[in-house]
């Protein structure tokens, strides 16, 4: 077939253009065209927020008073508006919609495909083929990444969680965060055979037959098994159809386990540092409907392509300026990555060493995650407290136990949070997210009150009644006649990766891991 139709550049933009060969492709396997209205009733939305990639919407009132939002996806409205009749629905759309894009809301093009009703093994497939067919449209070099959710819960259920800890372990499986999994284990006192299948789980990356193998290994109940043999089937149909020669599976992909069940996916471009495709089976949600029909579906995000950037040749490292950035380097080098020029007296940001394929750069510590986010760096190191606070989404893959301190709340002695039991408590931090969090999961109701510096003045001059800062020494608490009274967490300097960087330089960044782990123990 051909997906090499000619439109030309002198009359389409390059969206239109990408737009148009994707509709080609769509109807060139039966699929029609669906268009739908930019409003919907925001009880919509409210109702399954956490199918959305963003809670915030925009909303305004419509005639005779109804609350209306803007759309903010499109699966939710096709999947209400389609009849549950029995037949089979393959359905694509071009529209926009309005989410979030950091601070603002923008207005983005997507284009995807939806099929409702009876899915089997082969239209599953058919589907991924297609995501991967629409990758190859788009970028010269691209991936498509597949995991299963039924696998993962499957896993999860193993273990005896409660919901809050079913929470936390999934957020660390989609960091691949084996560290902290280790310590959750410990902290939950969870039996070694479930930590080392929740661990092996979150490493686990590369083709079916490559590690199927250690799938069937740590499969431990029904779930489980019911999961490998639909990836059994989809591996055999996707070689059928010649599609899996660029697919591999990562159960570090993970959704709502309440909206998804079944096979998941998600597609990367090499130089946009974030997924182009996202898409799985999502029979839960048609359930929430009352509907009876399975589905399946996949949505591509054309406004990434702009942030389409030139590949590097090397692995970019950010390190943090300071003492911290010294013995990360110090690190780095004993592991075999050392580049002599950064010794020097240079004012210079940016050192090469092409022998090691490795650039290191120098940047403020808060600023580490967002360019490893943004994929300016592939990896990068930082503090285990930014990465609380502000949540990027990011690989966390070795703790390098350098920098170590803790997040603790904090108070003039003699003083006990029972003291405030009528009112809600003032806390003073520069880390609100981290603050909000604590006091959230007590149930606390608390005033934040944001500083930047010279926090432990706040209860003295009667600002605050606690701070919740870092805890180094304690010796600036003890000089000012106070204590930490509780700790939140520690806190260490963390590798993190780029989560597409990881996926297009998967052996090199391996390998930096376990030569740098090594180097550690």
């Amino acid at each position: 077939m051909d997906m090499n139709t000619d439109f030309s550049n002198d009359v389409l933009s390059s969206d239109e253009r990408a737009i148009m060969r994707l509709r080609t492709l769509y109807r060139q396997f039966g699929y029609t065209q669906y268009k739908m209205s930019r409003f919907e009733e925001y009880g919509l939305y409210a109702e399954n927020k956490a199918f959305l990639a963003s809670g915030d919407i925009i909303t305004f009132t419509g005639a005779g008073g109804k609350l209306m939002a803007l759309r903010p996806d499109v699966t939710l409205s096709i999947v209400k508006n389609t009849k549950d009749d029995g037949s089979l629905k393959k359905l694509y759309y071009n529209e926009n919609i309005y989410r979030p894009d950091g601070r603002e809301f923008k207005e983005q093009m997507q284009v995807g495909l939806e099929c409702i009703g009876g899915i089997d093994i082969n239209l599953m497939g058919e589907v991924i083929m297609l995501a991967q067919m629409s990758l190859k449209v788009l970028g010269k070099r691209s991936r498509l990444d597949v995991s299963h959710m039924g696998y993962i819960s499957g896993v999860l259920h193993s273990g005896k969680l409660s919901p809050a800890q079913r929470v936390e372990l999934l957020r660390c499986i989609s960091e691949k965060n084996v560290p902290e999994l280790d310590l959750l284990c410990r902290e939950y006192d969870l039996d070694n055979a479930f930590c080392e299948r929740i661990t092996t789980l979150a490493a686990l990356y590369g083709p079916y037959d490559e590690i199927v193998t250690e799938l069937r290994r740590i499969s431990v109940n029904e779930e489980t098994s019911a999961a490998l043999e639909e990836l059994d089937g989809l591996y055999s149909v996707l070689r059928k159809l010649n599609a899996d020669c660029e697919i591999n599976f990562d159960f570090s992909i993970v959704n709502d386990l309440s909206y998804y069940s079944g096979v998941i996916f998600q597609g990367y471009i090499e130089g946009i540092p974030a997924k182009v495709v996202s898409g799985g089976r999502y029979d839960k949600l048609l359930r929430k409907f009352g509907k009876r029909s399975g589905a399946v579906g996949f949505a591509v995000y054309l406004d990434l392509l702009e942030r389409l950037s030139p590949v590097n040749e090397m692995i970019n490292v950010a390190l943090p300026k300071g003492r911290l950035g010294d013995k990360a380097y110090a690190i780095f080098e004993a592991a075999g990555y050392g580049c002599p020029e950064i010794h020097g007296d240079s004012r210079r940001l940016m050192f090469d060493s092409p022998e090691n394929g490795v650039r290191f750069f120098w940047v403020k510590p808060s600023d580490v995650a967002i360019y490893v986010e943004r994929g300016a760096a592939d990896i990068g190191i930082a503090g285990k407290d930014i990465l609380l606070e502000y949540s990027p989404d990011v690989y966390e893959l070795l703790d390098f136990g350098i920098g170590k301190c803790r997040m603790c709340v904090a108070a003039e002695r003699g003083f006990t949070p029972d003291d405030c039991n009528t009112r809600s408590l003032r806390v003073a931090t520069k880390f609100q997210n981290i603050a909000r969090s604590y006091y959230e999961k007590q149930g606390r109701e608390i005033d934040i009150i944001g500083l930047n510096g010279s926090i432990e003045l706040a209860p003295l001059l009667g600002l605050s009644d606690v701070i919740v800062d870092i805890v180094e020494t304690g010796k600036t608490l003890l000089e000012n006649n106070m204590e930490p009274i509780e700790t939140i967490v520690d806190i260490s300097a963390r590798l993190v990766s780029n989560k597409v960087s990881y996926k297009f330089n998967y052996e090199a960044i391996s390998r930096l891991c376990r030569k740098i782990a090594t180097s550690l123990t």
